[in-house]
């Protein structure tokens, strides 16, 4: 009889890493060789080609795989390279993983910031991984997507069977148990996982704590809703629709300016006698002259004293005490509390202000920060395409051609509050802003000066310019201030 043959498995074929067009993405090759990128009304110009790469172009529909066009080889290759390489830089690419060009996706990689390229960082069998406390996996339409605020890009996950390998790393797992799985798209994924900060290693230094392990102090602070709406509902490190697009027109008519009045018994307060001081006849002209001011006057633009009264009377710091609680009634351990001129949730006062400068009198053109307690300003050295993209930035959410005068970016020391607080930190924070813009608005107001509040921030170029890290101290506000023109659009 013969001996029964031992079965042998095949071995599994690598998983491929592919850069393809975004499904919103068009390229048209002009006849001088320019392609140009159409997309969402817009359109980039991305350089001139020859005609054999312009005849590969077609490819990066279906996806071409990045280690083609990798080897400086083939003249071709390099011209793809570049193309692929400024695609990226203004997000218009996606990434795929799967085992051929024609199968199945595995995972759809989406980057949320322009600049992403995939990397796959080298995992030794001995490394023990775990799913960040931040990441979270949800539905998106009829796709399954998995994303963290810490994470330059989104995971849309098309195969079930690494969801449920990714489920798995809920408890921390050693690698060589998840090779186990023998899926090597499933390997890849948690390389690009870790680049990502979705996955990360645990640190044996750390006895093996999740929450240490993850990052350094600043992080631990955080409490994950708390990080995920500051990334979500700023600028810079997303790539959803952002601002006034009035998303449900179509569906939805807008509520009314005023809300439907209640059924009962009305009482009339307007025929009641008042007795008003003249502090609250001032008091009261003022909240009824302010306004939003968007266009300014550069050919009197606002002064160095001018500048200093408004940040002297809204923004300095009063007094400084160490105690066990900010006031009577709270007990905990000793922290140091300032007063400042606008209402702070316990004291924390974790705002701090930077000037983006224009144009002042008496003050160079630059970035200031502001020291509330010594109330001086303090130069910080910044590119000059770095200050020129805040204040344009400014200028397209005021919907203005020319940029103000002087931008005031309120930024947060989250540990600040997040070390006292729990669930509540964020909210104390955004309370905070609003007691300030308002303080801000009327001082202007009072110093016949005109100002804006402005909601959208790029918190990724405010990282760049102060070399901190978003989660350690970002912005959370901003305000435009300077003299107002003539034909200032207000409200």
């Amino acid at each position: 009889m013969r001996a029964a043959r031992r079965k042998t498995s095949r071995p599994v074929a690598p998983a491929t890493l592919s850069a393809r067009l975004g499904a919103h993405v068009a390229l048209k090759v002009e006849p001088n060789g320019e392609v140009v990128a159409h997309f969402y009304g817009h359109s980039v110009t991305l350089g001139k080609f020859s005609a054999a790469a312009a005849h590969r172009i077609d490819e990066l529909r279906a996806g071409l795989p990045l280690r083609d066009f990798a080897s400086p080889r083939r003249a071709t290759n390099q011209e793809i390279s570049r193309l692929v390489r400024r695609l990226a830089t203004h997000g218009l690419l996606e990434f795929r993983l799967g085992h051929s060009r024609r199968g199945a996706d595995k995972v759809i990689i989406e980057p949320q910031v322009p600049d992403y390229w995939p990397q796959t960082p080298r995992l030794a069998a001995t490394d023990t991984l775990a799913l960040s406390r931040f990441a979270y996996m949800r539905r998106r339409g009829s796709d399954l997507v998995l994303e963290s605020p810490r994470s330059r890009a989104l995971f849309r996950i098309c195969d079930a069977k690494l969801a449920s390998m990714l489920a798995m790393l809920v408890t921390p797992q050693p690698l060589k148990k998840l090779r186990q799985q023998r899926d090597t798209a499933g390997i890849e994924l948690f390389a690009l996982l870790v680049d990502c900060q979705i996955l990360f290693k645990v640190d044996a230094v750390h006895g093996g704590g999740l929450r240490p392990s993850e990052g350094n102090d600043s992080l631990v602070l955080w409490d994950f809703h708390d990080l995920l709406f500051h990334a979500r509902s700023t600028e810079g490190r997303h790539a959803n629709p952002l601002g006034g697009v009035y998303p449900y027109a179509t569906s939805i008519a807008p509520l009314p300016a005023l809300r439907p009045r209640w059924a009962g018994i009305t009482i009339d307060l307007g025929n009641l006698p008042t007795t008003d001081t003249d502090s609250v006849r001032s008091t009261a002209k003022i909240l009824r002259e302010r306004r939003s001011v968007r266009s300014f006057d550069d050919r009197t633009p606002i002064t160095l004293t001018e500048l200093s009264r408004f940040l002297e009377s809204t923004a300095r710091v009063r007094s400084q005490w160490t105690a066990a609680f900010a006031s009577p009634g709270e007990g905990g351990p000793p922290m140091t509390y300032t007063a400042r001129p606008y209402p702070s949730g316990g004291s924390s006062y974790p705002l701090e202000l930077y000037l983006s400068v224009d144009k002042c009198d008496g003050l160079d053109r630059g970035f200031y920060f502001y020291d509330a307690g010594e109330h001086v300003l303090v130069s910080i050295d910044v590119r000059a395409t770095e200050l020129e993209a805040l204040l344009k930035s400014a200028a397209f959410a005021m919907g203005e051609s020319g940029v103000p005068q002087i931008l005031i970016t309120i930024a947060a020391r989250f540990g600040r509050v997040s070390w006292k607080y729990s669930s509540i930190a964020y909210s104390l924070i955004l309370k905070d802003v609003g007691a300030l813009t308002q303080t801000f608005y009327l001082m202007a107001t009072a110093m016949g000066l005109g100002g804006c509040a402005i909601g959208s921030i790029n918190i990724d170029l405010f990282a760049r310019m102060i070399g901190t890290d978003f989660f350690v101290e970002g912005p959370v506000g901003q305000f435009a201030i300077g003299r107002a023109g003539p034909s200032a659009a207000s409200r």
